[in-house]
């Protein structure tokens, strides 16, 4: 076989999801599950490495193809250090950082650390891409309110920036030279304005902005004062309201969208209130970010599963379509935006960026 593949790997809490790609055609693809009981056995989500590394080579051979077949290697980014965007080389600093959880543990500070290890046994490349700790927030969007506590860039950064890459082509424009609104709506909600391909502000999806399916979004902080210090919650039982319990779960005791619409178009007046309520606060959301570009937005950008429901689509639109013009990319391909973050490398269309000349350390 001809050394042309490249091989995605997207590490979550109990499965690691891998696809094979042929420049843009991706030929393969599964999700490899974990047991809970495996997973016990290790103290720290770093130590899951050689284990997680051991099941992609057994499932590239099953397939009929080996380490040998592959051009570069390209892993889900995890917590590191606030970085701006980009396609990165995976390098020993990184893989320090990644082990250490820098930023916090998570299964996705797996993708680096596996990624490189095969890569470089074969002296190929091994990328990350657009990780949750992309940061390009202007200076003046840190500032929360409070001098404790600064507003923190945590957002889909992935599926956001890869989006706007492929809506900035089909308008025939360079990402990096127009401005845009992209509304991720997931499990939680992300509205970010990128400014020349810059997600200069976001808000964080599990503390602002809209409620979504799982999340209570930004709430009134008086109330929520007095809930936590009420005596009725623990701590472990707000966190839980607030994601996980909240939005769509807390109101309606369902995250799907799908039977919210069924239940609005069977005439239950309470789910057509709450489900409009949340387009209402994802549009005012979006309004709100159109100003940190001071009305210069080329399109509005609606991505996530949530956009699959027209009924949502409609109602947010119709709110939205005096900024600019509405473009919709449902759901969410990180398989796809990780490889296609390793293409315009690999195809010289930008330079990958080395992770200790872009964060401080």
């Amino acid at each position: 076989m001809s050394k042309n593949y490249v091989l995605v790997i997207n590490p979550g809490s109990t499965s690691t999801k891998v696809a094979l790609f042929k420049e843009s055609e991706n030929v393969i693809q599964k999700n490899l599950t974990h047991s809970i009981e495996k997973l016990e056995k290790y103290d720290k989500i770093a130590d899951q490495f050689e284990m997680r590394k051991e099941i992609i080579i057994d499932w590239l051979k099953e397939e009929g193809y080996t380490s040998e077949d592959l051009i570069a290697v390209v892993g889900r980014g995890g917590l590191l250090r606030p970085m701006p965007g980009g396609t990165y080389e995976v390098t020993p600093k990184m893989i320090d950082d990644l082990k250490l959880g820098v930023q916090g543990e998570h299964a996705s500070n797996l993708g680096g650390i596996i990624a490189k290890s095969i890569a470089d046994e074969q002296n190929i490349p091994s990328f990350i891409v657009d990780p949750v700790a992309v940061d390009e927030f202007e200076e003046i969007a840190r500032i929360s309110g409070i001098p404790e506590i600064k507003r923190k860039s945590l957002g889909h950064a992935l599926n956001i920036k890869a989006v706007g890459r492929r809506v900035a082509t089909k308008l025939g424009e360079d990402f990096e030279d127009i401005n845009m609104i992209v509304a991720h709506l997931g499990g939680g909600i992300s509205v970010a304005p990128l400014k020349r391909g810059k997600s200069v502000d976001y808000n964080n999806a599990n503390e602002m902005g809209p409620f979504s399916p799982e999340r209570t979004g930004g709430l009134p902080v008086g109330d929520l004062a007095k809930m936590c210090f009420s005596g009725k919650y623990t701590y472990k039982e707000i966190k839980s309201k607030l994601k996980g319990k909240g939005g769509l779960v807390g109101y309606l005791n369902t995250n799907d969208a799908r039977e919210v619409t069924k239940r609005i178009n069977e005439g239950d007046e309470k789910a057509k209130l709450i489900f409009e309520a949340m387009g209402y606060q994802i549009a005012k959301e979006i309004g709100s970010m159109a100003t940190v570009l001071n009305g210069d937005v080329k399109t509005i950008v609606i991505t996530g599963g949530l956009a699959y429901s027209e009924y949502l689509i409609d109602y947010i639109k119709d709110m939205v379509d005096f900024i600019a013009p509405v473009a919709v990319e449902p759901g969410e391909d990180e398989m796809k935006a990780l490889n296609e973050g390793a293409l315009r490398v690999i195809n010289a269309e930008e330079k990958a960026k080395i992770y200790e000349e872009e964060v401080a350390f």
